[in-house]
């Protein structure tokens, strides 16, 4: 992955201030430490390698004390590395301040727990962690007050790999267990308080931050119901904290975009959570970089797209809206289109999921207020090339522009819907005829598609298949993907201009319907069948309010 290859070119940082000593603790180890600043102790490097090394030639063995590995040999890892982990723990509390006399217990553990990555090559043994208690004696070294020891890195190393997530999908039982453990403990938790104990200055633990994100994408993607408990414990705000840390960009601030981005998926708990920490003032601040500067890199780029994919997810969540409003998240979006930068087209799907429906009348108001009208029309009559270039499609592009025209049309009341309307009149109503013409571009996509799947459905009535439910709804999308959503957009727009009350935008709609063959009757059609569709995650108050209202529009089409 691209975070991947900027973490490994990423510059270790300066020794100066470091002292080295060394003692011998037994006549048959020689140790050797690095005191920082402080008073905290690391190991040395060399021995690092040398034991890195040594797992990578165990786990190629499969071995382990000169025997295959086998849910015996792996139950005796287990014991062996509880013995350690138990002495260790016992003189680090008797001799605190004398490292040398527990020093020799802390490579013993670090030896153990490098053997312990063969477990991950075993999924379906997943469970003997749990049932011989080293998730927990684990988790109890992710809270070890010295956050240099070998041990603590070395555990974030192992519970990366024995979360991955392929491993995970290849012994689902074992993986839940594992799973069910590690949360039961608070994983999480844990896992954020070290984060900030962290010095991301220093390589190692920058590179500690990013193992310990993996952990948590991995787990979140193997059960993303735990997002909710993950965001609550600590996750989000510390995300939110790293994500505005006045440091230069770097892979793990692109990691802890991708991270929020996958918290916030699908999640009303989560978004609420993001509005009440100021998450949306953060997302905004983050993002107004890019209104005149385009990304350094493509590592950037795709924070940039994460954050504004974050940001559409918490006005998915009316309470956002208004908190969007009031940090002026309207305005950015609107210079942002106006300035023509690569965050536009990312803008322009804000600005939709932001007006769009009944919770998104004061953003409607507020968007022609500040001029927005002059922004977006432009864009309605022609796709910029610009956006074709930076690899936009015209639907997407066209489906985010018509979708807030139509929420303006459906919020709007008394002088910015007069403001809206008069729009249509313009220059002999070029923009009416810019509506027909998207019209019958897309009328014509969903016929192509209609006949695409009225044939599949012959074939499957031919064969004896049944028609059911789920492959009606699977037609349907393929069919909104096909533009009948577009299709459906451009319908409404139509329907609401004609019942305006201004005689020219009704009559110039049905004089292009005549000229080129369409129908009144299509439109209708078309109309219904999105009013029958509507209301998804709505109550049903609102589904039957909304679909009289465009009943009684089509009336008077």
């Amino acid at each position: 992955m691209v975070r991947k290859a900027l973490l490994k070119n990423s510059q270790a940082s300066s020794t100066d201030g470091m002292r080295s000593m060394s003692f011998q603790d037994t006549p048959a180890r020689s140790i050797s430490l690095t005191v920082m600043r402080g008073g905290r102790l690391v190991a040395d490097p060399l021995r690092m390698q040398a034991m890195s090394n040594r797992c990578s030639d165990v786990q190629k063995a499969l071995c382990f004390q000169g025997e295959p590995v086998d849910e015996s040999s792996v139950k005796k890892m287990i014991l062996t590395f509880e013995k350690r982990s138990y002495k260790n723990q016992e003189l680090r509390i008797k001799f605190p301040d004398t490292p040398g006399r527990f020093m020799e217990t802390e490579l013993d553990l670090n030896d153990i727990i490098q053997e312990m990555h063969v477990i991950a090559t075993m999924p379906d043994l997943y469970h003997l962690l749990v049932e011989l208690n080293a998730v927990h004696s684990l988790l109890g070294l992710l809270s070890h007050e010295n956050t240099d020891i070998l041990s603590f890195k070395d555990v974030v190393d192992l519970l990366q790999e024995l979360t991955d997530i392929d491993t995970l999908h290849e012994s689902e039982e074992g993986a839940e267990v594992l799973i069910d453990s590690l949360l039961e403990g608070q994983v999480v938790a844990l896992l954020v308080q070290n984060m900030e104990r962290l010095d991301e200055q220093v390589k190692e633990e920058a590179d500690g931050v990013y193992n310990t994100l993996a952990i948590i994408e991995n787990m979140a993607e193997f059960r993303p119901g735990l997002c909710t408990e993950a965001a609550q414990q600590g996750l989000m705000q510390w995300l939110l904290k790293r994500i505005k840390a006045k440091i230069p960009f770097d892979a793990n601030k692109l990691y802890c975009s991708e991270i929020l981005a996958i918290l916030l998926q699908n999640n009303d708990s989560t978004r609420e959570l993001l509005g009440e920490l100021d998450g949306i003032d953060v997302l905004l601040q983050q993002l107004s970089v890019f209104k005149r500067h385009n990304p350094a890199t493509a590592e950037e780029q795709e924070m940039m797209e994460n954050l504004f994919d974050a940001l559409c997810s918490c006005l998915m969540l009316a309470a956002n809206r208004d908190r969007f409003l009031r940090g002026e998240g309207l305005q950015l979006m609107n210079l942002m289109l106006r300035e023509k930068k690569m965050s536009r087209t990312s803008a322009l799907k804000v600005l939709d999921h932001g007006m769009i429906g009944p919770e998104g009348s004061d953003d409607c108001h507020k968007f022609v207020d500040i001029l927005g009208l002059r922004t977006i029309f432009p864009l309605f009559m022609k796709t910029p090339k610009k956006m074709r270039k930076a690899g936009t499609v015209d639907k997407e592009h066209e489906e985010h522009v018509c979708s807030i025209i139509a929420s303006c049309l459906q919020n709007l009341k008394a002088q910015q819907r007069t403001r809206l309307l008069s729009k249509f009149t313009e220059n002999d109503c070029e923009k009416v005829d810019r509506l027909m013409e998207l019209h019958f571009k897309y009328l014509e996509a969903v016929q192509l598609a209609d006949k695409r799947i009225e044939g599949e459905k012959h074939d499957m009535v031919k064969r004896g298949e049944i028609l059911d439910d789920v492959m009606e709804d699977e037609f349907y999308l393929r069919r909104l993907d096909a533009g009948l959503f577009v299709l459906q957009l451009l319908c409404y727009i139509m329907v609401e201009i004609s019942n305006s009350g201004i005689s020219q935008l009704q009559q110039r709609v049905h004089q292009i319907l005549n000229l080129r063959g369409g129908s009144v009757k299509v439109v209708r059609h078309i109309m219904r069948e999105y009013a029958e569709n509507i209301g998804d995650g709505k109550s049903e108050e609102f589904k039957e309010s909304e679909q009289k209202r465009i009943m009684d529009l089509l009336e008077n089409f």
